[in-house]
């Protein structure tokens, strides 16, 4: 039997009933389980990193995996995760795209500007500004094929641009008569949350609702921090890092703008036109709150602003799942 998805729905269904099968979540994706549930077949994709696994077991084989999956599969041992459906699975590829494309200009833009610093060339002012884009025209290297290999960077920058461009466009046009319009709107009443950022955030979420609690959300993404406890002493280390690291990230770079007095901007007020008075209310109460954490951490107990941002975004993470679940 090969691996394709209707080969294996058909071997499935073909077993005496009734049937239940788990696999572990990874790059083959949510097809096999769509069709599996179609068949009327009970498929759990388990979270590879929630399955248990002996600190002495030092042989790891395929039939040794099954057979756990098997066990745990029948004591209820698997955390499932949520299979989303194709179009979510589609958005969530979009944004993931995009996100690609964000990596690989920011890392060509410090290909050339590397490049410049080797030569003991300095631009003064901000770089990747339209004043820098037409010094960097003007630029010329004494060897020819350093010049050569400059502008092979600038052209990498230039079509990572268009690409970028267009797959945002994308993006926004998904947006209008999509099941995520209202979240995405709601979010975006947030300060440091715009269009893309509400969307990746609904790409990499899903249901919002399918949370009880914020605290549930935030453990999800990963935003908590470690703990190794024992008895009466309590240690807590660093964030799980569990979840999406793209919607940590999203969170975190929002999290920066709640340094700033709490003040409602011509952008925002825009962005709020429109939406339930109770959303705009948590709005308001995120930025007091949020600002006066940031306050606290930075200037009354001199923890590092990285720290600061990765507290306020955990906290920012309790009031985005606030003003999606208004209702």
């Amino acid at each position: 039997m090969g691996g394709a998805t209707e080969q294996v729905a058909e071997f499935c269904a073909g077993l005496p009933a009734p049937v239940r099968v788990a696999y572990e979540a990874g790059p083959t994706g949510f097809g096999l389980a769509r069709e599996l549930a179609a068949r009327g077949i009970g498929c759990t994709v388990a979270a590879p990193g929630k399955i248990e696994r002996p600190a002495q077991d030092r042989v790891k084989t395929d039939r040794r995996d099954a057979e756990r999956l098997v066990r745990l599969l029948m004591i209820g041992g698997l955390h499932p995760v949520r299979v989303p459906t194709p179009a979510e699975e589609a958005m969530r590829d979009l944004v993931r795209s995009r996100e690609d494309v964000r990596g690989d200009l920011m890392r060509a833009r410090h290909r050339v500007a590397k490049l410049l610093l080797r030569h003991d060339l300095r631009f003064e002012g901000n770089n990747w500004t339209q004043r820098h884009l037409d010094w960097l025209g003007r630029v010329e290297l004494p060897e020819p094929v350093a010049q050569a290999v400059l502008l092979d960077g600038i052209g990498a920058i230039d079509a990572l641009l268009v690409r970028r461009e267009s797959l945002e466009s994308q993006m926004a046009a998904l947006i209008e008569g999509s099941p995520w319009e209202q979240s995405v709107a709601r979010l975006r009443c947030l300060r440091g949350i715009d269009t893309l950022s509400a969307l990746g955030l609904c790409a990499e979420v899903g249901d919002f609702e399918r949370f009880a609690r914020p605290a549930q959300l935030m453990s999800y993404l990963g935003l908590v921090p470690s703990e190794n406890s024992s008895g009466e002493r309590r240690r807590q280390g660093s964030i799980t890092k569990s979840g999406s690291r793209h919607a940590r990230r999203l969170l975190v770079e929002a999290a920066w703008h709640y340094r700033r007095v709490p003040r409602k901007g011509r952008a925002l007020r825009r962005r709020q036109e429109g939406q339930p008075q109770a959303v705009c209310a948590i709005s308001w109460k995120a930025q007091q709150r949020l600002h006066r954490s940031w306050v606290r951490l930075d200037h009354e107990r001199g923890k590092r602003r990285t720290l600061c941002a990765v507290a306020v975004a955990r906290e920012l993470t309790g009031f985005c799942w606030a003003v999606a679940t208004a209702d």
